[in-house]
């Protein structure tokens, strides 16, 4: 069954970011929506999963270097073809989140949003 989600809403951020707990899907396609920039910004945003055992966070995929109004795209889903940044061929575990880390402390707006699988 195919979901549409609300990871983070639009605002104007200058520090790193961390969505709360997603409990959706096996795959995700994540859009990045970056819409307004102050200075010289610069982030990436990564699907984490969660340990259910540990409860610890491990790193999926993480997108690269975002630096100017754009719509930027990652995707986690078994099978698909795997590049660099941009789509891994995995699963997503029973509990994943995205954090957005920004490098500078320059405002940036951005929403996070996901269809999942």
């Amino acid at each position: 069954m195919k979901s549409d989600i609300t990871i983070l809403p639009s605002a104007s951020r200058t520090a790193t970011t961390t969505s709360t707990d997603i409990i959706a899907g096996v795959g995700a396609h994540i859009v990045l929506d970056m819409t307004a920039v102050s200075g010289t910004p610069s982030i990436t945003y990564t699907v984490q999963g969660k340990d259910k055992v540990s409860g610890k966070y491990y790193n999926i995929l993480t997108s690269a270097a975002i630096t100017t109004v754009s719509t930027n795209i990652i995707q986690v889903y078994p099978g698909i073809p795997e590049t660099a940044n941009v789509s891994e061929s995995s699963i997503l575990p029973g509990t994943w989140r995205v954090i957005v880390t920004h490098s500078t402390a320059d405002a940036v707006t951005y929403s996070v949003g996901a269809s999942t699988v």
